[in-house]
C-alpha cells in the first residue's frame, strides 16, 4: 500500500511517502503561498505517487488530551477526507518536529524552516513511526 505522511502547519505542511517496501522518505513540503495552493500541491503527490492513505500527525497536548492544534487538525482532515476520498490515520506527533530540529543541531545543519525540510522530515518520521506500529501489529502472538 502507498502512503502519504503528512505533518499539518498553517503555512508549511510537510509531505513523505512510503510503498511496500516500508520505508518513509520526506517529500518536498507543501509550501505555497495559499491554502488552496497548497491542496493542489497535496493531490499532486497523491496523483503521482498513487497514494491510497493518509497519515496525519496529531499534536495531542504533552498530557495526552485534545487542544487547540489538534481541533485544528481535525478540520484539515476533514477537508482531506472530503477531497480525496481516501482513508485518514491520526498518529501522534508529539515534539516530531522538536525531534527532526535537535536531530539537525546535532548533525551541524542548519535547521531551514520556510524551504519546509524539517516539515517534511517530521512528516517522515509520523509516518515510519505509523509503518512500524502496523509492522508490530501484524507480528504481535495472539492473546491465549
Amino acid at each position: 500500500m502507498n502512503y502519504l505522511g503528512i505533518d499539518w502547519g498553517e503555512k508549511r505542511i510537510g509531505l513523505a511517502f512510503a510503498d511496500a517496501l516500508g520505508i518513509a522518505v520526506p517529500l518536498p513540503a507543501a509550501v505555497a503561498s495559499t491554502k488552496k495552493a497548497r491542496m493542489r500541491e497535496i493531490e499532486t503527490a497523491i496523483t503521482e505517487r498513487k497514494v491510497e492513505a493518509l497519515v496525519v500527525g496529531y499534536p495531542l497536548n504533552m498530557d495526552g488530551s485534545v487542544g487547540c492544534k489538534a481541533k485544528e487538525v481535525d478540520a484539515f482532515i476533514a477537508v482531506l477526507e472530503g477531497r480525496f476520498k481516501l482513508p485518514v490515520h491520526r498518529l501522534d506527533e508529539r515534539l516530531s518536529s522538536h525531534s527532526v530540529e535537535q536531530h539537525l543541531k546535532g548533525s551541524k545543519k542548519k535547521p531551514d524552516r520556510k524551504s519546509g525540510a524539517i516539515d517534511s522530515s517530521a512528516a517522515a518520521l509520523i509516518l515510519q513511526d505509523f509503518l512500524e506500529e502496523q509492522r508490530f501489529r501484524k507480528i504481535e502472538p495472539a492473546a491465549d
